[in-house]
């Protein structure tokens, strides 16, 4: 509580708030916004493959970038293109403009993830794991706030509500974010002082080195599967709740509420536990339960087994496995953190650039078919976890904390 970045970190978080929202605005108003457009479902879910694209094009760039010039900078940078995206598709006349803004808003989150990632490992040196998991309970805060937001602007006849509310937000922080220290501004202000600090290059200690053709393409394919599991329930889970279990309408719609409930019940065990045990070892159990959790509701689809279920992914797939893996491979591969967090969130990119279009694939031959789809995700997810995780105590002098 006394380290000077907390309030730092606070607002760093609230964009993420809002970067919740974003992910699944499009998917959560795709009656309204595919009525603006003219476009079906199928094509208002092409629209939201867009944010892949963007974060693909920008996110390995942005990282590297980050270690050269500084956080902040891409902070400011990712806050200001998603006010663009937010108020751009209130006024978005068709699908075209509509990808370039959703394009916009994927560069826009990987300048959040290249200056914010890196900024919260560097202000807690020895809490990175639970830092970087609380990325993922900000995330989840904002998409279980959306549908009350959704059903308070449909009271009101103003479905446009949730998109202003997010650039407000946003706006407001970004002058807070001018404000707050950042840790490598101020490293870089002690180093031209003559008062620079020697680093920590390493959280643990090795019995030997780890192979990059190994750990290292471990963790891009679990880069890729991580999204690509939870992504896959976020935007689709209340339509299958709906057409597979045969919910009502309001009652799917709530399906992402206690999605994001579970993930912000396994961000807070997360943080107390991550402090006693490795995140490898989280990043194993979590990941064989969200195989059990979405192999239940593909075998078994009924509403009870589809409310549970998708508690349950939240908290084992989306309550922060994939920061938690970050930081198992920031442990293995200590080189600069934002190249890093690039490399690993590349694949992430392409997750998310994949999926709705493969749902939207799949959809047409059957909606079963898309929780099989999650079901294979998860299972490769557990396969690569194993292999990290045996790769881990054979390299980390896992004697040492």
């Amino acid at each position: 509580m006394k380290n000077r970045y907390l309030p730092t970190a606070l607002s760093l978080y609230l964009n993420y708030i809002i970067h919740g929202i974003g992910v699944v605005i499009i998917s959560q108003h795709r009656d309204q916004l595919g009525l603006q457009w003219g476009a079906d479902a199928a094509a208002v879910m092409n629209v939201v493959s867009m944010l892949g694209i963007g974060r693909l094009i920008a996110i390995l760039i942005s990282g590297r970038l980050s270690d050269m010039f500084g956080r902040k900078p891409f902070v400011m940078l990712g806050a200001a293109t998603y006010i663009l995206y937010f108020l751009g598709l209130i006024y978005s006349p068709n699908t075209l403009v509509a990808m370039i803004l959703t394009v916009l808003a994927g560069i826009a989150n990987s300048f959040l993830d290249s200056g914010t990632y890196p900024a919260l490992m560097e202000s807690f040196p020895e809490q990175a794991g639970t830092a970087n998991v609380l990325i993922k309970a900000a995330v989840q805060i904002g998409q279980f706030i959306l549908p009350f937001i959704i059903i308070a602007a449909s009271a009101m006849g103003f479905w446009q509500l949730a998109f202003w509310i997010a650039a407000v937000v946003l706006f407001l922080n970004m002058f807070l974010i001018w404000k707050l220290p950042f840790p490598d501004a101020d490293a870089k202000e002690d180093a031209e002082k003559g008062e620079a600090k020697e680093a920590v290059v390493s959280a643990v200690t090795f019995k030997s080195q780890p192979k990059i053709w190994l750990e290292g393409v471990a963790f891009i394919i679990y880069g890729f599967i991580s999204q690509a599991t939870f992504y896959l329930i976020s935007q689709y889970i209340s339509v299958y709740g709906q057409k597979a279990a045969g919910m009502t309408e309001a009652a799917s719609k709530l399906l992402l509420s206690s999605y994001s409930t579970g993930s912000l019940l396994c961000v807070a065990f997360t943080a107390i536990v991550g402090l006693k045990l490795r995140s490898v070892n989280l990043v194993l159990v979590y990941t064989f339960m969200s195989l059990v959790s979405i192999a239940s509701m593909w075998l078994f689809p009924s509403p009870f087994v589809v409310q549970v279920g998708t508690a349950a992914v939240g908290f084992f797939a989306a309550g922060g496995v994939m920061q938690l893996g970050l930081t198992v491979m920031g442990e293995m591969f200590p080189a600069g953190k934002g190249t890093i967090t690039g490399i690993f969130y590349t694949f992430g990119s392409i997750a998310s650039y994949a999926v709705p279009n493969l749902i939207a694939m799949t959809e047409k031959t059957s909606v079963h078919n898309v929780m099989l789809l999650d079901t294979v995700f998860a299972a490769i997810g557990f396969v690569i976890a194993i292999i990290v995780y045996i790769r881990y105590h054979q390299t980390v002098d896992t004697s040492k904390k």
